[in-house]
């Protein structure tokens, strides 16, 4: 081989290696700016609230693609949790306004009442000015119970505890009030003996005084039955009454917030206890269920986990 041809195969191969280095730069770029392109499109997405994971091709900067992708999604879920705690607080907002409406009202017209008698018997008047006080005062403390069980301010803290307790300290609590009504109030504690259950007790008794309260309250003749049934993974606290009953089509809304049936609308209350006792034994890994006709009584059961 001649050097004139030698160096002409040199300078073609020199040429060859220029152009390809030239191309793999100029790819490389493209490359490049098409990914910054791509990421600077996923986070307008997730500016607009429009974001969305793709699969991204292993070729194109995908380690920081799917990284970018990643922590973009954990900000969309961030923000989606941030917006539902808002609508939670409006809920809450709105219900607070709801409710003390009809009882301000009340309480500032038997006010303006009582200033009227001034030489005629007010006790009648005094006595509906502090009926409404204590349904203010109730609702709000229902409402603070559960505000501060839904945003966590006071977390449950379940634990292996003994259930017999709680029953004594409903026994304690709703005997004179039932005595008082007329109807029985039948706490079988020596059943429970030594059962235990997971959950916390000053909660959990404020779930079970919630479901004695509703059945003293809804129960004219005959009365209630608090019990414990141990079954494999529960244990089950069992209160039975015989009053007014819960129509089957209201099953299934009874637990909701602030829910009323028309049955018991003329009674004190405001539709928070079983929504609250609800929430409450959800919260300890436990639910609750309802058996009841209109007119044939109800049984609430409480389900405790064991462990």
């Amino acid at each position: 081989m001649t050097p004139d041809r030698l160096s002409v195969i040199l300078l073609l191969v020199g040429i060859c290696c220029l152009l390809a280095a030239t191309i793999i730069i100029l790819l490389d770029f493209i490359f490049r700016r098409r990914s910054l392109r791509r990421m600077n499109d996923m986070i307008q997405a997730a500016i607009d609230g429009n974001f969305k994971a793709d699969h991204f091709d292993e070729s194109l900067c995908a380690s920081v693609e799917n990284r970018l992708a990643e922590y973009l999604a954990m900000t969309e879920t961030q923000m989606g949790k941030v917006a539902a705690e808002q609508e939670k607080t409006k809920s809450l907002i709105a219900d607070i306004s709801h409710q003390t409406k009809t009882p301000i009202a009340n309480l500032l017209l038997y006010t303006e009442l009582l200033k009227e008698e001034e030489g005629r018997e007010i006790g009648e008047t005094a006595a509906l000015l502090e009926n409404q006080v204590k349904k203010l005062d109730f609702f709000i403390q229902s409402l603070v119970k559960l505000s501060r069980l839904e945003t966590g301010i006071l977390a449950l803290r379940p634990c292996k505890s003994e259930v017999a307790p709680l029953l004594e300290e409903v026994r304690e609590q709703y005997a004179a009030r039932a005595e008082e009504k007329g109807i029985y109030l039948r706490v079988l504690s020596e059943e429970a003996g030594e059962v235990t259950a997971c959950f916390d007790p000053k909660w959990t008794l404020e779930a079970l005084d919630n479901l004695v309260d509703n059945a003293i309250k809804y129960t004219q003749t005959g009365g209630i039955t608090v019990r414990v049934k141990p079954y494999e993974l529960f244990i089950c606290i069992e209160v039975a009454d015989t009053g007014i009953g819960v129509a089957e089509e209201e099953h299934s809304k009874i637990f909701e917030r602030f829910y009323r049936s028309m049955a018991v609308a003329h009674e004190h209350g405001v539709g928070i206890g079983l929504y609250l006792t609800r929430e409450i034994l959800r919260q300890e890994s436990g639910y609750i269920q309802l058996a009841s006709k209109l007119g044939e009584g109800a049984v609430f059961s409480m389900f405790l986990p064991k462990d």
